[in-house]
């Protein structure tokens, strides 16, 4: 870790800490955390020079993006967890839809990427563990195109100055910090999936599609009908049954 830590009084109930690099603001939560940190923290770094993605896939991590994670202890029992990349993508969502021009469409693709003009911009990391003191570590990753993208990825991918934006990484932070503060109250340990939901629906990319979910072991193909009432996707297949997905890769027909 290089760079000095400058730690910011918190505005509610949020601490940040801000690095000038680190490996992964994922793995730094994660080592506080076995330290003994009570959580509710922030981590940001300017560059992280092992940023990771879902699935083990590296990020890029050069300076001008927003690199950030938050660490919550204990945030909800074990069993409610699922629904929280709900308010997680929601944030994110918000955090950018403020910092467009209201003419570009910006839109969440499940599970919680969001697109912008239908083009990848941002990508979330959701990693827990049990501590010794059976206590559950739940870190949430954020990474944000700003400046930058990646020039080899599954997906169409855009960075904000593409589209409009002139935010710096301290401005996005502000937002990112103000909506992921609403969204986890709404969310409130899982009580609230259900206003989360529907707010998610209205912002969602390709419900009513047909789509391809790859899955660890398998491709399916069918129709995005929504999502249920935890957070997964609902898949209608040709056979007329319909499967609730709770991971996986959507590919929209024709295109990649």
């Amino acid at each position: 870790m290089d760079g000095i830590e400058i730690s910011r009084k918190p505005v509610t109930g949020f601490r940040h800490i801000e690095l000038n690099e680190t490996q992964s603001t994922n793995l730094e939560c994660l080592e506080r955390a076995r330290a003994g940190d009570p959580g509710h923290l922030w981590i940001t770094a300017r560059r992280q020079s092992g940023g990771r993605a879902r699935r083990g896939r590296s990020w890029v991590s050069e300076p001008g993006n927003l690199y950030a994670s938050l660490l919550l202890i204990d945030p909800a029992p074990l069993d409610r967890l699922a629904s929280l990349p709900l308010a997680v993508s929601l944030a994110v969502y918000d955090a950018i839809r403020r910092e467009l021009p209201a003419d570009i469409d910006v839109r969440i693709k499940w599970p919680n990427d969001v697109l912008v003009e239908g083009c990848k911009v941002s990508g979330i990391l959701l990693e827990g563990e049990t501590l010794p003191q059976g206590h559950h570590a739940l870190v949430i990753g954020c990474g944000i195109n700003i400046v930058h993208k990646p020039t080899e990825t599954l997906y169409p991918v855009t960075c904000l100055a593409e589209r409009g934006a002139t935010c710096t990484p301290d401005i996005l932070f502000a937002r990112l910090y103000e909506a992921m503060e609403h969204m986890l109250s709404v969310w409130n340990g899982g009580e609230g999936t259900s206003k989360l939901v529907d707010q998610w629906r209205q912002v969602a990319k390709g419900i009513g599609e047909p789509v391809t979910v790859n899955l660890p072991d398998r491709s399916l193909q069918g129709v995005f009908s929504g999502i249920d009432a935890q957070g997964m996707l609902l898949l209608d297949l040709p056979d007329g049954t319909r499967q609730a997905i709770a991971a996986g890769d959507v590919f929209f027909l024709g295109r990649s």
